[in-house]
């Protein structure tokens, strides 16, 4: 079995083909709707997308979740109430004779379907190969079919979900680029140039102000947002058309844009480089937008970001240097939101855990890989029902060995009429 999945693994690697067969569910995306988000017809790739009717609104759960318990057979803590299970392992097929699982798994989000299903993308940080692998769910939680999403592009770290039902991956190299893909597979992934040329981490969605925010992975890293210059009548945004901006941010936390000159980077300045004044971020990392507050990590100096998109303001949510927790957080990288904001920070390194940040800045651990040293936690994302969560280990067995999990537990509840967070 081994030599199979080795040589499975080196086909990986090489390139795989697109996939042959013909899905015809629809899929919509997961990110908390607001105004403009679509509700029905074509993607910007082309596949046919539907709305479906969203799962009820949902209560986080979180902050009820005890300590983490003893690790099961495959190193694994989780609280209890919860189970651990492996999902996808890198060089081995997902299903019998079928995509062999990437390596390097990276970031990931899910993407639910109208078969009552759901759909968890996850990109391959390797170089040379990258792209973006799937799995699909019924709505069992059953796997049924894995495939290949986006390929030839090179060490897709991590990216975002849009609210018309796409995933961008993006480009972790110097002039890297932004492709948007369709989560079946069905249609072929277009690079969107406008997002700009530079060592792409993270995207996310503004869908009311009509902005996409990305993050460079650098030690002088930037922190960037793109104007889009139109948005059609089912609220998808121009990624093509616009404008890329650079944050300047003063030492009261206030925040203006500066015009990027030259996005493209076709010059001889790096993108980063272009507006002096720009302030640097030291590397950006997971980026996630929530009712208003974009949500930004930065691994170099351990800290979470807040940046209000109403006051133009940011601050910080969690600073390693100056929190009182003893287990405090150390290589804060992707990260995703709960239903009522709760930030979920996956450590890369560290003590190789996902975490929530409450908003009070507290922690509450939610899951922890033992004997794994030299990986890191990648790809957090819930199912649509909220208790189900995904993520990987991307180096679980050695250099290409990556993991992918799923949690399922009480992480969340659907929300009783006339009550909230």
């Amino acid at each position: 079995m081994l030599g199979q999945g080795l040589a499975a693994l080196a086909a990986a690697v090489s390139g795989c083909a697109a996939r042959t067969d013909d899905p015809t569910q629809a899929v919509t995306d997961l990110a908390t709707p607001g105004p403009g988000t679509a509700t029905g017809s074509t993607s910007t790739t082309g596949s046919s997308v539907t709305t479906v009717h969203p799962p009820p609104p949902l209560r986080s759960l979180i902050d009820q979740i005890g300590p983490l318990g003893a690790a099961d057979a495959d190193g694994v803590r989780v609280p209890e109430g919860f189970t651990a299970r492996i999902v996808a392992r890198t060089g081995f097929p997902a299903l019998p004779d079928g995509y062999v699982w990437h390596p390097w798994p990276d970031g990931g989000a899910t993407f639910a379907t109208d078969d009552g299903g759901w759909v968890y993308v996850s990109n391959s940080e390797i170089p040379l190969a990258g792209g973006v692998g799937a799995l699909r769910f019924d709505a069992d939680g059953e796997l049924v079919d894995a495939y290949r999403i986006l390929e030839g592009t090179n060490i897709n770290c991590a990216g975002g979900p849009t609210p018309w039902g796409t995933w961008l991956s993006c480009e972790e190299i110097d002039r890297g680029g932004v492709f948007e893909c369709d989560p079946l597979g069905q249609a072929d992934a277009v690079e969107r140039p406008g997002l700009g040329r530079f060592k792409h981490e993270a995207a996310t969605i503004d869908p009311v102000q009509g902005m996409v925010y990305l993050s460079e992975d650098e030690p002088d890293g930037r922190f960037y947002r793109f104007v889009a210059a139109s948005v059609d009548a089912e609220g998808r945004l121009s990624l093509d058309d616009g404008t890329l901006e650079v944050a300047v941010v003063d030492s009261g936390g206030s925040v203006r844009w500066e015009v990027v000159p030259d996005p493209l980077a076709e010059g001889d300045v790096a993108t980063r480089f272009q507006v002096a004044e720009a302030t640097v971020f030291d590397g950006g990392e997971g980026l996630w937008w929530f009712e208003g507050v974009v949500y930004l990590s930065t691994k170099g100096d351990n800290r979470v970001w807040a940046y209000d998109t109403s006051t133009q303001t940011i601050t910080t949510l969690y600073d390693r240097d100056t929190a009182l927790d003893p287990d405090a957080l150390y290589g804060v990288d992707n990260l995703t939101v709960s239903a009522c904001g709760d930030v979920l920070v996956a450590e890369d390194g560290g003590q190789m855990r996902i975490v929530a940040v409450m908003p009070d800045g507290g922690l509450v651990p939610l899951v922890q890989i033992e004997g794994q040293e030299g990986s890191e936690i990648t790809g957090p994302a819930f199912d649509p029902s909220g208790t189900r969560l995904y993520f990987s280990s991307q180096r679980a067995e050695g250099l290409l060995g990556g993991i992918t999990y799923e949690i399922t537990g009480p992480f969340h509840e659907p929300m009783p009429p006339g009550s909230d967070c």
